[in-house]
């Protein structure tokens, strides 16, 4: 089984090398056998204005890696669009999303992808709100994120505790008709959405049906905006129309 590990990159010089390292040494997920899975990373570059397409180029040199190159800034969106295209076309089974700045822990890949290898998960959404160690940051953006996901339960019918937790796990068979329109941060509701929406052919009656959807709990490690965090407001409020754009 093939495991793409998708990381969409922009301007991360610095914490890029030490990610890289830490998914590279973590321990293999498994299937239930002890099969080892075959771990291939897609290091997307958005258009960094401050050397880190080079150190990608640096680090497509191990094996295993490739290095896809944005031709500008065009948003999280659409490098998530171009590692998922290019992960297809290389025969991935397994899809994982994992943000370079380091607030999500590469170290947690394998507990987000444990429904998936066991069989009982098409997808699997990381939570930051169900018991796991946090940092303490911004009040409103709790307040925010709590608004943006109930709106989505509402109109997707589903009742997620995090939508816009970027650590995010597909089959291929959940991924690969989804069609990515959202090139920035909007693409968290629109994956949502279009994740709820869609459905895979059952193996044992032949039908098509739902996608088993679960959440898995996580640690975050959040930046403030002195540290390099990107979103803001403005992205919350393109969060809630593109959940009613993508639901309806």
């Amino acid at each position: 089984m093939k495991l793409a590990v998708i990381i969409p990159v922009f301007n991360e010089h610095e914490l890029l090398p030490i990610l890289f390292d830490r998914v590279i040494q973590s321990q293999l997920p498994a299937l239930p056998d002890g099969t080892l899975v075959e771990r291939h990373l897609y290091l997307i570059d958005d258009g960094s204005t401050d050397g880190t397409a080079r150190i990608i180029d640096d680090l497509a040199r191990n094996e295993g890696v490739r290095a896809i190159h944005q031709p500008n800034n065009m948003g999280k969106g659409a490098a998530l669009a171009a590692g998922i295209k290019a992960a297809l076309e290389g025969g991935a089974d397994v899809f994982i999303v994992q943000d370079a700045d380091l607030e999500y822990d590469p170290l947690e890949q394998i507990q987000v992808l444990v429904p998936i290898l066991d069989g009982r998960a098409d997808a699997v959404i990381g939570t930051r709100f169900l018991g796991q160690t946090h940092r303490v940051l911004y009040y409103w953006h709790s307040i925010a994120n709590r608004l943006i996901t109930l709106l989505s339960n509402m109109m997707s019918n589903l009742n997620l505790t995090d939508i816009e937790c970027g650590f995010k796990a597909f089959t291929r068979d959940a991924i690969k008709d989804i069609i990515i329109k959202e090139n920035r941060f909007g693409v968290e509701p629109e994956l949502i959405a279009k994740l709820a929406k869609a459905r895979v052919n059952d193996d044992r009656t032949g039908r098509l049906r739902p996608l088993r959807i679960y959440e898995v709990p996580i640690s975050y490690a959040g930046r403030t905006y002195a540290e390099g965090k990107k979103i803001g407001w403005k992205d919350g409020v393109v969060a809630l129309w593109c959940i009613v754009k993508h639901n309806i």
